[in-house]
């Protein structure tokens, strides 16, 4: 995911920005970590480059 993308992205749920946490990242893109949502207290993978941004009560 480029870091970029972080400021189009809102939090599913409540519309709050999301916060960014990198666990690992190549060149200018985030390749592990996840988005936070401060509001509402949610976390959303970010693996192999690719966020996910169901909401919890979507998730299996």
């Amino acid at each position: 995911m480029k870091k970029e993308l972080k400021e189009k992205l809102a939090c599913p749920i409540c519309k709050s920005e999301l916060e960014l946490r990198i666990d690992e990242e190549e060149d200018d893109e985030v390749k592990e970590g996840e988005l936070h949502c401060p509001n509402c207290d949610n976390d959303y993978p970010i693996e192999d480059g690719i966020p996910n941004l169901l909401p919890p009560d979507f998730e299996s």
